[in-house]
């Protein structure tokens, strides 16, 4: 039933120096439906595969508003993660009410990474079966979090975490260098590119999908996380689509005319 006589508590170390359970919570982020996020200097974009559990049930969300300025979608159990959004959705509204300004990105994910790093301290407790990306925009422009249910938590330029994710992250890496450069609508492509990545071959439609991003407009007002709605999602994987199509139509164009011009010298 068990790896080992270590594996029944999250306070046992292994020999090894591990801790078997929050392995496990990890291994479950690893299980959940792809999520992916990235970012440019004003913008952030957070993307999620909508995978439902059977054929005759509706998907679960993976992508949550926690504030204006911030959103985070989740890999993992869901319902683990609906109760961590609503903390962070609580620390932002007592932030606020306090200080009267919203609360940076970087403490918000550090709040988040010391919630998590209690369960795995406590024998009555278990971690999180949850991985979080955290997105949002602050003072210092915007911000990607990788938070792990260890209590760990990371910045990234591009990440992308559940299962398959793996593919998401060999295209990011080849394209993460120009992303600050990149406007909200690049970014949105290279998000859903990457989301395409994770299908293993199944049709990426607005259905499967959600994206999301918050960032700041050109005249430096916020632009709250919203989820964007399915239509703009099918117009811009419709001009993906085009985009790659286009390039097989000039070529077969081209030997028509290098046959046309042939055709005199065979003569």
């Amino acid at each position: 039933m068990f790896r080992n006589q270590y594996d029944t508590d999250v306070t046992t170390w292994s020999p090894q120096g591990r801790l078997f359970q929050v392995e496990y919570a990890m291994e479950a982020v690893k299980q959940g439906s792809a999520c992916v996020g990235l970012r440019s200097r004003t913008h952030a974009v957070l993307a999620a595969a909508n995978k439902p559990a059977s054929e005759l049930s509706s998907y679960q969300r993976k992508v949550f508003r926690v504030a204006d300025h911030a959103g985070v979608a989740l890999a993992g159990l869901t319902a683990d993660g609906r109760v961590l959004s609503r903390f962070l959705r609580n620390e932002c509204i007592n932030h606020s009410f306090v200080y009267e300004a919203p609360l940076p990105v970087s403490r918000l994910a550090l709040r988040l990474a010391d919630k998590a790093q209690v369960c795995t301290q406590r024998s009555w407790k278990r971690p999180y079966g949850v991985g979080l990306l955290v997105a949002g925009l602050d003072e210092s422009g915007a911000h990607l979090y990788y938070n792990c249910p260890s209590g760990n938590y990371f910045e990234y330029q591009a990440f992308a975490i559940g299962s398959r994710s793996q593919a998401a992250k060999t295209f990011l890496e080849r394209r993460f260098e120009g992303y600050n450069d990149y406007t909200p609508e690049q970014l949105i492509k290279d998000a859903l590119s990457a989301i395409k990545e994770t299908l293993q071959g199944e049709k990426l439609t607005s259905s499967n999908c959600t994206v999301a991003i918050v960032g700041r407009k050109d005249d430096g007002t916020l632009e709250p996380f919203e989820m964007i709605d399915a239509k703009r999602i099918q117009e811009i994987i419709d001009s993906m689509e085009a985009v790659e199509e286009a390039p097989a139509e000039p070529s077969s164009m081209q030997e028509e005319e290098r046959g046309s011009d042939a055709a005199p010298m065979d003569i």
